[in-house]
């Protein structure tokens, strides 16, 4: 296992199991599969709705002798209905409870958009805050409290522009420790590594081998072939005499980017465990960077258009 090294001296490990859309009653074995395999870190959310079959499986893996709770890594974060101060240690107590975990290894702001709380997706705009009216640094703020409370180890952010960093950053002093964002060689996010190596946070990166079911129209109007077809990609997977999955995430690692692909099939989460040890050369690693196109398989529509006072620029950023 390869990992990335905080600077109080705690070590994420540099692939994890991502949970996002994992059917229910399939989570429970996904999860016992990955620790069997392997897999150390598991990245969870309150919003992906499963976190108390991922608490039951971990519980049954640590009774049963798999693994020590000191052995793994849990990531959650904090939905959008939470976003208030006072409303971000009861968020993360009730995530533990349904973990039934002391602490988390990671919290991080799911999105930097904030709705009125028992609303998770609002449809009407008084259930909204308008962009601004609750500030990220409040919501920051309520997040460090966390990690000196020991509630959780580390804390940072998901879905973040530079701009938003750089604003929590000003109002309280403190880094965020991480970024997730979505990294992919056709979303290469150079700005947001760049700023990540200049200004001392780590990222992770979800979708980082595609996503099946988010081949839409879009991508098919642009004239962008799936990841796994991709002439350059499919090229080097050759060359390797590895699949592509392999490619995409030792791609991010020798960039230094943590990833969580998602899957519930144990031959597929062993497949992915395996890409630690595939190594791409300086022309692999060249030819993949002249891939960019500037797509999102998570667009972030489905939190704008209707009543609500969001806009996608809001979110990502002009």
């Amino acid at each position: 296992m390869k990992y990335l090294t905080f600077k109080n001296g705690d070590k994420i490990p540099m692939i994890g199991l991502g949970t996002y859309k994992a059917d229910e009653g399939r989570v429970y074995e996904g999860i016992r599969s990955a620790i069997k395999i392997g897999y150390r870190h598991f990245d969870c959310a309150h919003n992906y709705g499963n976190e108390a079959e991922i608490g039951q499986a971990l519980a049954d893996a640590m009774a049963e002798g798999e693994v020590t709770r000191e052995e793994l890594w849990i990531t959650s974060k904090l939905w959008n209905d939470s976003h208030q101060e006072h409303e971000v240690e009861p968020a993360i107590k009730h995530t533990l409870k349904n973990l039934q975990l002391d602490y988390l290894d990671l919290y991080l702001i799911h999105w930097p958009m904030a709705v009125k709380h028992g609303h998770e997706f609002p449809d009407k705009a008084e259930n909204f805050y308008k962009p601004g009216e609750i500030s990220l640094s409040e919501t920051w703020a309520g997040m460090l409290k966390l990690r000196e409370k020991g509630l959780a180890k580390h804390v940072g952010v998901s879905n973040f522009n530079v701009a938003q960093i750089n604003q929590i950053i000003a109002d309280t002093g403190e880094v965020p420790e991480m970024n997730q964002i979505e990294v992919h060689p056709y979303l290469q996010q150079n700005e947001l590594k760049e700023h990540a190596d200049s200004t001392g946070y780590f990222i992770t990166a979800y979708k980082p081998i595609g996503s099946g079911d988010l081949v839409n129209e879009n991508m098919k109007k642009r004239g962008i072939p799936s990841m796994m077809q991709n002439e350059t990609l499919v090229k080097i997977a050759e060359e390797l005499n590895a699949p592509v999955s392999h490619v995409l995430l030792a791609w991010l690692r020798q960039r230094g980017i943590v990833a969580v692909p998602k899957s519930s099939n144990a031959t597929r989460q062993e497949e992915n465990f395996k890409s630690m040890s595939l190594e791409l050369t300086d022309d692999h690693m060249d030819a993949i960077s002249t891939l960019e196109k500037g797509f999102r398989y998570v667009d972030a529509t489905f939190f704008c258009g209707g009543e609500s006072p969001y806009t996608v620029e809001d979110i990502w950023g002009k």
